[in-house]
């Protein structure tokens, strides 16, 4: 039976709806299967950040992971690490120390003549070409670097998010990066869809969807991974296919926003996954631009299987 271990590698990037936060009240929602060594392989098909992934890589006998997400310089990033890690850390190590030496202008100077060669090139086929290692340092010295550590992109796919204000910020985290890479020699990345981690599902099989959550109002959608929205009509299509990947025999987690923060009548996340198990997870909202408006709001964390009866409970992060 696996045992609960330290955990050593946490995410390489600050990431908006990250859950590091909810890993403690996510125990309470893991089938006694991935306890049991039942469960041997994992799959994220909106990989964001990787706290879960990382938590359960490092705490559970998972033998295969699949992580998928559409954002390219994510995904590039993930592989930079996992394939080619020193050469990524020397690149780290050498921003880190012409940043850090650096009065406030020069370094305003530097970080945006960064975020302009960051916009102006693509991605090359080869993920181990020398411009790919550069693309992923700009991606990660950009996201330690930008205020509040936000990635954000316009409608152009353009990085807008300005410089922010660290003293000394790490930007290169030698440890943490090694680790990372040999946790991720066990892992398959992809820059694809959420919809083709259906090939890999099977019964023994944990998957958490992070999708782009529904947004609480008409002002709260800030948060562009990529230049294309994920709609009403995205929620619809993802609430589907999660039916669908439940008849593999998979155990399906997935978090989201409730609607019910803002207007109390408003199910239309609750109708959507009516046939599985709903709980509700008071979480701190961690990113915003105005400090006072980072307190506690509802998630709904959706199970295709049973944990607390079929009652709905309330968990919060303390």
């Amino acid at each position: 039976m696996s045992t609960k271990v330290k955990n050593i590698v946490k995410p390489f990037v600050k990431w908006a709806g990250g859950k590091g936060q909810l890993l403690k009240v996510f125990e309470n929602f893991y089938p006694a299967e991935l306890a049991n060594d039942k469960i041997k392989k994992y799959i994220e098909p909106f990989v964001g950040g990787g706290a879960v992934l990382f938590d359960i890589l490092q705490s559970y006998d998972i033998e295969q992971a699949y992580i998928f997400d559409i954002n390219s310089d994510l995904i590039n990033a993930y592989l930079a690490i996992k394939n080619d890690v020193n050469r990524l850390i020397e690149y780290l190590e050498q921003k880190e120390k012409e940043y850090i030496k650096l009065d406030f202008e020069n370094r305003k100077n530097y970080y945006y003549q960064i975020r302009n060669k960051f916009n102006a090139y693509k991605l090359e086929a080869n993920s181990n070409s020398n411009k790919n290692i550069e693309r992923a340092g700009h991606f990660i010295f950009l996201n330690k670097t930008c205020f509040n550590g936000l990635y954000r992109v316009n409608s152009e796919g353009l990085f807008n998010v300005p410089m922010g204000d660290y003293k000394n910020p790490k930007i290169c985290d030698e440890e943490n990066l090694s680790a990372l890479s040999e946790l991720l020699q066990k892992v398959e990345i992809f820059n694809l869809d959420y919809r083709e981690s259906l090939a890999y599902a099977d019964e023994r099989t944990l998957m958490y969807f992070d999708p782009p959550y529904r947004p609480l109002n008409t002002t709260s959608s800030f948060t562009s991974y990529t230049k294309s929205d994920f709609t009403d009509s995205d929620q619809i299509e993802l609430a589907r296919f999660y039916s669908e990947i439940k008849k593999t025999g998979a155990y399906l987690m997935l978090s989201n926003s409730d609607p019910k923060n803002v207007r109390v009548t408003d199910t239309f996340l609750d109708d959507l996954y009516n046939e599985h198990y709903i709980n509700t997870v008071q979480a701190r909202r961690t990113i915003n631009s105005k400090a006072d408006k980072r307190g506690f709001i509802n998630e709904l964390l959706v199970t295709s299987y049973d944990i607390n009866g079929g009652q709905n409970e309330i968990y919060q992060v303390l």
